[in-house]
């Protein structure tokens, strides 16, 4: 039973996203009708229109579930640990693993959103930026208690941005590397080219 009624907007939305991503995930961008998501999510054309007025700002709207639900997860995972790289290596396990354990919202961020036109670079440009100060802060955190000498953070945190999109896009492309191999040589790495050698 659903309800479409304007008193649980918050309700109808969600349905929106989650009949968006199926549809997105298995027709791709370009063969996806906004028939197809109003069936899929049990609404109609006006409700779906009253929250995103096309189908592009639907598609950015998914982007940005997805780039929330990481950023939560993250900040969530280095609460409990002491400022320093402990934050630093939660921060990008934790990456991988939502990465993981999100398959279909990620395929949609990284690669249906390739070649799309300037909204959507624009998007996952704003969504690279998002993640990389929070990997700025965590890199300047461990310089401030002394765990790795001071460097360039930004630099470092872009760096660090472009390592990960291009395994984990590979890896969602093509299953390989496996998420394990992924964390047991790209996590050491990235801490290496910081000067930490102790990630055990």
């Amino acid at each position: 039973m659903t309800n479409d009624s304007p008193r649980d907007p918050e309700s109808t939305k969600t349905r929106i996203l989650d009949a968006a991503l199926n549809i997105f995930a298995s027709k791709g961008y370009y063969d996806t009708r906004m028939d197809e998501i109003v069936d899929e999510s049990h609404t109609s054309k006006g409700a779906i229109y009253f929250h995103f007025p096309n189908k592009e700002r639907l598609f950015l709207a998914l982007v940005d579930q997805f780039a929330d639900l990481l950023e939560r997860r993250v900040i969530e995972a280095i609460e409990p640990e002491e400022k320093g790289i402990a934050r630093v290596r939660v921060a990008l396990e934790t990456t991988l693993d939502t990465f993981g354990k999100y398959r279909r919202p990620a395929k949609i961020l990284l690669v249906q959103a390739v070649g799309l036109g300037a909204p959507f670079e624009n998007k996952r440009n704003e969504v690279n930026d998002r993640f990389a100060r929070l990997i700025d802060t965590y890199l300047q955190e461990s310089i401030e208690v002394g765990d790795i000498e001071p460097i360039d953070t930004e630099v470092v945190a872009y760096a660090w941005m472009g390592a990960i999109y291009g395994v984990v896009i590979r890896w969602v492309y093509t299953g390989e590397p496996t998420s394990e191999r992924i964390m047991s040589t790209l996590l050491p790495v990235l801490l290496r080219s910081v000067g930490f050698e102790d990630y055990g």
